[in-house]
């Protein structure tokens, strides 16, 4: 059983976070709110999100996981007006869920949840940097970046206590760098880690330009970044496998 009420603009926001890394996942529904983690075919970016039963109006379940191709479901929530309210119940018989936005009804099928890619173990990595920084300043960084390279470089300067950003075409190269009076927290460690923009484009395309972005960074490890959706009622981890560079 699985019956919930939520703003389109919540569960919009959850969506958009899982949808620009995969096109259909599990999400598991919990008693204690709605849990997606997934990981991209090429196994470079992940997903960790969840949404507490706080940001519903109103949430009931016994339990289970449901598998849902997240195009279709984006296309029933994008049909509401903001503020607009969500209808989702779940049909176990059937196995589809029914969505209705005021006068609107729909059914979604669903996917069987063992054809879907497995869920990703998310490493506890013991990174030595971590900056907290705005969303707009990531988004002012990537499309920077994007001018002139496809990759992406992001460190910290111990000495410095500065985070910057680099990025190196062939003939062209932008550079950014933050001091810690312009970041909201700095914890300096050496950490320097180059990434395909692509992904960073996509990821960035869902974080909140006024939201307090937690970033963790190593020295060629993967990069951890942490948001807040839904009024802080939803937690996003996103995170990005580094490109290796060959000496």
């Amino acid at each position: 059983m699985f019956k919930a009420i939520v703003s389109a603009d919540t569960l919009g926001a959850a969506l958009d976070s899982v949808s620009v890394l995969v096109d259909e996942c599990k999400i598991n529904l919990n008693d204690d709110g709605l849990a997606i983690r997934a990981v991209d075919p090429a196994n470079v970016g992940m997903v960790d999100l969840t949404l507490d039963e706080s940001a519903f109006e109103s949430y009931e379940t016994d339990g289970g996981v449901i598998g849902v191709n997240l195009a279709r479901l984006e296309e029933f929530v994008g049909m509401a007006d903001a503020g607009q309210l969500v209808q989702l119940e779940l049909d176990e018989e059937t196995r589809k869920l029914h969505i209705q936005i005021e006068g609107l009804e729909g059914t979604l099928a669903l996917i069987d949840p063992e054809s879907i890619r497995k869920e990703p173990d998310i490493p506890d990595l013991d990174l030595p940097a971590t900056i907290v920084v705005e969303g707009k300043d990531i988004d002012r960084a990537v499309k920077a970046a994007d001018m002139v390279s496809d990759h992406i470089a992001l460190g910290v300067d111990e000495t410095e206590e500065t985070f910057y950003v680099e990025a190196e075409g062939d003939t062209d190269d932008v550079h950014l760098t933050l001091g810690r009076d312009e970041l909201i927290d700095l914890v300096a460690g050496e950490a320097r880690s180059l990434f395909s923009l692509d992904y960073l484009k996509d990821m960035n395309k869902a974080i909140p330009k006024d939201a307090e972005v937690e970033i963790e960074l190593g020295q060629e490890f993967p990069v951890k970044m942490h948001f807040d959706i839904a009024e802080a009622q939803g937690q996003v981890t996103y995170m990005l496998a580094p490109r290796i560079q060959s000496d």
